[in-house]
């Protein structure tokens, strides 16, 4: 089984970053630096069904179908992930503890499965990537 697995720290306290990741008004700002989805019907409600829709490619939709499954604010947001076509159930996690005057941010997406899940993985991995190493620290910066 593949996943991806990212630790960042921000110098920002973690209900800052907290908004930043569940703010529906925010998060297209910050993924903005990977496909842009934004978040449709999102709440930080376990049990509430949503959709992150985003630019298309060749071969995708652009939409992925998510459940909320686990919420604790400001330190766990948990949601499943499915691409809209169908497909495996996969998870996100995104977990925050305060750390050195900040943040620690960790973003997990397991239960990629397969040479495909692994080719998944890899091509997701470097847009999540790009996302917390860019977008999101300037979000943060620009957030009051």
């Amino acid at each position: 089984m593949s996943a991806i697995h990212i630790v960042r720290d921000y110098p920002h306290p973690p209900r800052k970053v907290w908004r930043a990741v569940t703010d529906p008004e925010v998060i297209p700002q910050w993924t903005a630096t990977g496909a842009g989805a934004r978040p449709e019907g999102f709440a930080t409600v376990p049990g509430t069904r949503f959709r992150f829709v985003a630019r298309p490619k060749p071969g995708w939709s652009g939409v992925v179908v998510c459940e909320v499954l686990e919420v604790r604010e400001p330190s766990l947001l948990r949601y499943s992930w499915q691409d809209e076509g169908g497909g495996e159930v996969t998870e996100v996690a995104y977990r925050l503890q305060p750390h050195a005057g900040g943040t620690r941010f960790t973003y997990d997406h397991t239960g990629f499965t397969g040479a495909g899940g692994f080719l998944t993985a890899r091509i997701l991995g470097s847009v999540r990537t790009r996302m917390l190493d860019k977008g999101l620290p300037a979000v943060l910066d620009r957030l009051g």
